[in-house]
């Protein structure tokens, strides 16, 4: 796993991999959050944009090996620490664009949903796709994704596990830009140049006005969102999800 950052005049490119999926786990978000903070503090940095490698922007979290949100994560009465990590990314003070190449599921939607703006290619694919796992949304997804596509969009994502393509994306506002795969990289730069073009503290004063307190419910919400993953995890339906997802076939569920 690798998190790098280079720059571009006042933007910060923060890139991570972990291929061929780029799963999602506590070092990598952590990885991602300690970009963030260092980009946060520069004064020479005006806005991040962030971006992966390969044809996946990020699968989500690898339940079947490597859950960071098993019930052995964190001690008793202790927030979870990817959920920490995940809640941390949300606090950063400088706009966010990323620039979504493939497939952003589970905890990749989340990690796209941190950002401001999202540049996408047609080879897009958003899905919250917990329920076809027997499991409940986390990173904040629950509350976060419908700030951007509506509650009734939100709900049909949520309660469907439906994947949105790229075009379906840029209808619903879930992406802000559509590009040709070629070109994504170099939009999404032109985006964080144009906002860094902006007066600095005026950027960062009237972004946290918008945003107003989403890191504060992010927090609130992944405690929420734990505690129902959790029993979620003892039932024979999650694991049969979790069964059914790497075999590439439907769950076949039973309410237990």
């Amino acid at each position: 796993m690798t998190v790098s950052t280079t720059r571009d005049d006042h933007v910060a490119i923060v890139s991570f991999a972990r291929p061929p999926h780029n799963f999602a786990d506590l070092d990598l978000i952590e990885g991602v959050g300690e970009a963030f903070a260092a980009a946060d503090a520069d004064a020479n940095i005006r806005a991040i944009l962030l971006r992966s490698e390969g044809r996946v922007f990020c699968a989500g979290a690898d339940l079947a090996n490597a859950n960071p949100v098993a019930a052995d994560q964190a001690q008793a009465g202790e927030r979870n620490p990817f959920y920490v990590a995940a809640a941390r990314l949300f606090a950063v003070g400088k706009p966010v664009v990323a620039a979504v190449q493939g497939a952003a599921v589970g905890a990749g939607l989340g990690l796209a949903l941190v950002a401001d703006f999202r540049v996408a290619s047609p080879a897009a694919r958003f899905a919250a796709n917990f329920v076809q796992l027997g499991f409940h949304p986390g990173f904040g997804i629950s509350a976060v994704l419908e700030r951007v596509v509506g509650r009734q969009r939100a709900a049909l994502m949520l309660l469907t596990g439906r994947r949105i393509g790229g075009e379906q994306a840029a209808d619903w506002g879930l992406a802000d830009q559509l590009v040709a795969a070629e070109a994504l990289d170099d939009a999404a730069l032109a985006l964080a140049r144009e906002i860094a073009t902006g007066a600095p503290l005026a950027v960062r004063s009237t972004r946290a006005t918008i945003r107003g307190d989403l890191h504060a419910l992010v927090q609130r919400q992944t405690d929420h969102e734990l505690a129902e993953q959790q029993w979620l995890q003892q039932t024979a339906d999650y694991a049969e999800g979790v069964r059914a997802v790497n075999e590439r076939r439907p769950g076949r569920f039973t309410g237990r």
